[in-house]
C-alpha cells in the first residue's frame, strides 16, 4: 500500500527465484510447473489496482501456489504422475478461481507424492522428481503435499493450496516449519476441480508462512459452493474471540497416552508447548480417545478403498508407468472387500458419537503434529522412490483420526530437534470450529522463541 514495492517487482523477484533453485544442487522441486507470462500478468494487474486504490482483498498481489492435485489454467493437471493431465487445463478449481478473484499472484503448481499415496513426498518420476526440505536439503518434505510445504518454508511464496486425506497438509506444513490448515472442517473449503482421489476423507487447506496469513487464507475459501454439494449446508466460517489477549475459559484435552507416542525429542518440546499455553490461562483436561487402533485401521480402508475405486482404470492401463510404491499402496488397497468398508464406515460414525460427547467437555484435543521429524533421503529414493510402511504408520498416527471424522486441524511450529529439523504441535476442534483453533494457533506461535532459518530461504522482497 506505501508503493515501496509493487507486486510486479516481487514477480519478477520470484522469477528469479524459480529460475534459480531449479539450477541448485539439488534442486529445489517445490514447483514443478510455472509459466513467467502468466506471473507477469497477474502481478501487472494488481500493480494497476494498488496504484488505483481498488484492491480487491487483503490477497491481492501475494504470491501463492497451488499442489497439482488442482486444476490450474495452462498448467497440466498431473497429479504427481507421469499419465494424467495430458493437455494444459482450460477451467480452474474453485480454489484456484477464488484466489485468482482475491487479486492473488499464483505462481505455478507445486510438487506432490505420486497420487497422493504416501507421507514422505519422495516422487522420483522424471516430471516431478524428489522435493526437498529447506532445512535440511538431505530430508524429506513429507507428503503429499510436499511442494507447497518446501514452497512456503523456503520463502517462494507466503501461502500455498494442499490437500489432507491422512495429513497430507499437516505432515509437511510440519516436517518444513511451517503452519498448516487441515482444510478445516470436511466440505467447508470447496474441492471442485481436485482430483477426486478420496472423497470422504480429504479436505483442502492452506500452508502459510503464519497463522495470521492461514486465517485469511480461510476467511476467504471458506464458504458454500453450488459446485461441491459436500459443504453446501455449513454454517457461516467466523473468526470471533481469534484475537483475545489469552486463553482464559478455553479447555484443552489431553489422552496422554496417545500424545506420548512419539520420540522423545519431540514430546519434550511438545510438552513445554502444552505447559506454555496453560500458562496463557487455558485449562488441561485429561481425556480419553477410545478405540484409536481401530480409527487407524477404519481410516486407512476407507481412504485407500476410495482411491483404488478412483484409480481402477489408470491401475489396469498405466500400472508399469507408476512409481513401484504407488503400485504397491494400490494392489494392498484391492484387498479390502466391501464388507471391510461398510465396517470402517460404522467405525467412522462411533467415532464421531465419542468425538461429540469429549467436545462437550472439551473445547480442543492436542497432539503433537507428527510423531518424528523428516526422514533422511537416501541415494536409492532418488532413483527408485522410498517404501517404508512402518515410517508411514508412524508419521500419520496424530492425523488419522481428523480425516476419519471431519474435525478440522491446525499444526504450529514449536521448536527444532538437535539435527535443527523443524516440530510441531496439533490443535483439533469440533465440526466447524475453526476459530478456536485459530486463536489457540496464535498463542502458540509465541512459544518458539526463536525462528531458525532454513538452509535454503529466498527473500522475494529484496
Amino acid at each position: 500500500r506505501s508503493g515501496k514495492l509493487t507486486p510486479s517487482q516481487v514477480a519478477k523477484n520470484v522469477i528469479a527465484v524459480l529460475e534459480d533453485c531449479d539450477k541448485s544442487t539439488p534442486p529445489l522441486r517445490a514447483i514443478v510447473q510455472w509459466d513467467p507470462e502468466q506471473i507477469m500478468l497477474m502481478a501487472e494487474a494488481s500493480t494497476a489496482r494498488y496504484r488505483n486504490k481498488c484492491t480487491l482483498s487483503y490477497l491481492d498481489g501475494i504470491p501463492v501456489c497451488l499442489k497439482e492435485e488442482f486444476k490450474v489454467v495452462p498448467y497440466h493437471h498431473r497429479v504427481g504422475t507421469l499419465f494424467l493431465g495430458t493437455e494444459p487445463e482450460t477451467e480452474d478449481a474453485t480454489v484456484a478461481k477464488k484466489l485468482r478473484e482475491a487479486g492473488a499472484i499464483i505462481i505455478g503448481v507445486s510438487n506432490m507424492h505420486e497420487l497422493g499415496t504416501g507421507t514422505t513426498g519422495c516422487n522420483p518420476n522424471r516430471y516431478h522428481k524428489i522435493p526437498r526440505n529447506p532445512y535440511k536439503p538431505n530430508h524429506f518434505t513429507g507428503g503429499s503435499s510436499s511442494g507447497s510445504a518446501a514452497a512456503v518454508a523456503a520463502g517462494l511464496c507466503p501461502v500455498a493450496i494442499g490437500t489432507d486425506g491422512g495429513g497430507s497438509v499437516r505432515i509437511p506444513a510440519s516436517f518444513c516449519g511451517v503452519v498448516g490448515l487441515k482444510g478445516s472442517t470436511f466440505g467447508r473449503i470447496s474441492s471442485h476441480g481436485s482430483f477426486p482421489l478420496s472423497y470422504s476423507t480429504v479436505s483442502v487447506g492452506p500452508i502459510c508462512t503464519s497463522v495470521a496469513d492461514a486465517a485469511i487464507v480461510y476467511s476467504i475459501l471458506a464458504e458454500p459452493d453450488p459446485l461441491y454439494p459436500y459443504g453446501l449446508r455449513q454454517p457461516k466460517a467466523t473468526l470471533s474471540d481469534m484475537c483475545a489477549p489469552d486463553l482464559k475459559g478455553l479447555k484443552l484435552g489431553v489422552d496422554w497416552t496417545f500424545f506420548k507416542a512419539c520420540d522423545a525429542e519431540v514430546l519434550s518440546i511438545c510438552e513445554k508447548a502444552v505447559e506454555y499455553l496453560q500458562s496463557l490461562g487455558a485449562s488441561v483436561v485429561e481425556v480419553s480417545l477410545p478405540e484409536m487402533e481401530e480409527v487407524q485401521v477404519a481410516h486407512v480402508i476407507c481412504i485407500l478403498s476410495e482411491m483404488r475405486d478412483i484409480l481402477q482404470p489408470d491401475f489396469n492401463k498405466h500400472f508399469q508407468e507408476m512409481n513401484l510404491e504407488t503400485r504397491a499402496t494400490l494392489a494392498l488397497a484391492s484387498q479390502f472387500t466391501a464388507l471391510d468398508y461398510i465396517t470402517a464406515n460404522r467405525q467412522r460414525t462411533r467415532s464421531m458419537r465419542f468425538l461429540r460427547e469429549i467436545f462437550t467437555t472439551v473445547n480442543c484435543i492436542l497432539t503433537p503434529a507428527v510423531a518424528s521429524t523428516a526422514p533422511r533421503i537416501h541415494e536409492s529414493d532418488l532413483l527408485t522412490g522410498s517404501s517404508n510402511i512402518s515410517f508411514t504408520v508412524q508419521s500419520i498416527r496424530f492425523m488419522q483420526l481428523g480425516n476419519l471424522t471431519g474435525i478440522p486441524g491446525l499444526v504450529v511450529p514449536v521448536g527444532y530437534s538437535t539435527a535443527g529439523l523443524p516440530i510441531s504441535l496439533q490443535v483439533m476442534a469440533k465440526w466447524w470450529d475453526e476459530a478456536v483453533l485459530l486463536r489457540i494457533g496464535l498463542k502458540l506461535e509465541q512459544f518458539r522463541y526463536q525462528t531458525k532459518k532454513p538452509s535454503i530461504y529466498y527473500d522475494i522482497l529484496a
